[in-house]
């Protein structure tokens, strides 16, 4: 353990008048956190693959968000399309991911993309996703490499590549993915659960889009 770590602990343990735990509390502790147990299911999102990823684009158009079904080939195309209805430069900044470069973005000659994090300047961001979730059209963003923080955040509009086979029903299931894919000691430095655009009511209970991010959200759900 490190030193700023023991030292944190150490001052909770003070607070708390205890020493560290032992016998059959830490037995409990280990076992809870070896084995985390499930928390309930939302009734609405038991449903088969297809029913999610119905339920999903729902509530995600709900939400401000605009969705687009395409197969993997018409993914580059929809974008395009996507930027030119709303007179939108066909400039991005892209996040690096193989699972993004698997598309032919080389068929969309007049699109110009820069990979790599994103900066003040850009209009557009492209990201993959880690998962969507169905009971309230939730994206899930893991950051790292392959995925700046800063996409999505920093532009005007933020259009996610996501997947159907990565659409899950609960919030639950999103944890016990990452868990599976991250193992305990390598989770992302974060995780942001993102529900359509940026958008705020604290000014005379208005809802201004854009407030603290993306005015814009628009996801290519992507059959495969």
């Amino acid at each position: 353990m490190s030193d700023a770590r023991a030292q944190i602990l150490n001052g909770i343990r003070r607070s708390l008048r205890r020493g560290e735990l032992a016998g059959e509390a830490r037995r409990v502790v280990e076992s809870r956190l070896g084995q985390p147990p499930r928390g309930p299911a939302v009734a609405r999102a038991a449903l088969d693959q297809q029913g999610k990823v119905a339920l999903f684009c729902q509530w995600a158009e709900a939400n401000n968000a605009t969705v687009a079904r395409v197969d993997m080939a018409g993914v580059p195309a929809e974008v395009v399309a996507y930027l030119a209805r709303n007179n939108l430069p066909a400039q991005a900044a892209m996040a690096p991911s193989p699972q993004l470069e698997a598309y032919d973005w080389a068929s969309q000659r007049m699109l110009s993309l820069r990979r790599g994090r994103g900066e003040a300047a850009d209009q557009v961001s492209i990201t993959g996703a880690f998962a969507g979730i169905a009971e309230t059209g939730t994206l899930v963003m893991t950051s790292g490499p392959e995925h700046p923080v800063t996409l999505n955040l920093l532009p005007d509009t933020h259009v996610v590549v996501l997947r159907e086979a990565d659409i899950v029903g609960g919030y639950e299931d999103v944890w016990a993915r990452l868990r599976e894919r991250y193992g305990k000691n390598g989770m992302p430095r974060t995780v942001n659960t993102i529900t359509g655009p940026s958008r705020t009511g604290d000014i005379e209970q208005t809802i201004e889009l854009g407030a603290h991010g993306p005015r814009r959200m628009h996801i290519v759900v992507v059959r495969e």
